[in-house]
């Protein structure tokens, strides 16, 4: 490896968790640092001018943006790849792609923050489990401050947007119920970036078996109804297969 390449993260994210499923595929050798929402902020901004994760760094080059980074790891690494060859598949491949990271992606997030947001000791558990005590409990007497932060920026401030994020969820799982071929896959006959990009970020409505972001147990009653309410969805099937059969971790 010519440069150090570094993953900036969080470990319970559905945009990280597409970063990591192709990192995870093409194996380079890397480094995987992890942030804690709310204090993120300052690492976020100093290195790349913007508060989300997650970021990269290709040595001394900063990219932001799940997107953006996978697209720097296809150029940088190309095997296997999740661009198919065929040039109408890889323009709807990154259709698809956009499709869930714009419209998709946000809604889901609203839902299942909704619901963590109202369990602090679960979820500063999560955010914080890697840190020392001490860390710890610092962070849940500022999860206060953190949780308006969150609800603000997600949308989760209003009836309204909850309800837009369940719908949202909604027809994410309706597409690739739909959309899923004979093969099982989105585009093309073989993985790719729409596959690991729709399932990743469907994943936190569904908690496939083996997910590297699958929330800890026992889980909250009210997640468990969160996860109840999609867990017969065709869609939620196709997330599930998906993972099952092709989500390696390294």
């Amino acid at each position: 490896m010519s440069e150090n390449i570094e993953l900036i993260q969080f470990p319970y994210s559905h945009y990280n968790e597409k970063v990591r499923w192709v990192l995870d595929l093409k194996n380079p050798e890397h480094k995987r640092t992890n942030l804690m929402p709310g204090p993120h902020a300052l690492t976020t901004l100093r290195l790349s001018g913007q508060p989300q994760v997650p970021i990269m760094k290709f040595g001394s080059a900063v990219v932001a943006g799940s997107s953006a980074i996978i697209d720097q790891l296809e150029r940088r690494f190309p095997d296997p790849s999740i661009y198919p060859e065929d040039p109408a598949e890889r323009a709807r491949a990154l259709e698809v792609q956009r499709y869930f990271d714009d419209e998709i992606g946000p809604m889901v997030r609203r839902g299942v923050f909704s619901v963590l947001t109202q369990e602090a000791d679960y979820v500063c558990s999560m955010f914080s489990e890697d840190r020392s005590r001490a860390k710890q409990k610092i962070y849940r007497a500022m999860f206060p401050l953190t949780k308006a932060i969150m609800k603000t920026s997600m949308g989760i401030n209003t009836t309204a947007g909850i309800e837009e994020g369940i719908e949202g969820t909604q027809d994410g799982l309706d597409f690739v119920a739909r959309e899923a071929n004979d093969a099982g896959f989105l585009v093309a006959q073989s993985l790719s970036v729409a596959d690991i990009t729709a399932a990743s970020l469907l994943a936190p409505a569904v908690m496939p078996e083996g997910s590297p972001m699958a929330l800890p147990i026992p889980r909250p009653a009210r997640v468990e109804t969160w996860l109840a309410k999609w867990a017969d969805h065709p869609g939620a099937d196709w997330v599930r297969t998906i993972y099952r059969n092709h989500r390696s971790t390294r």
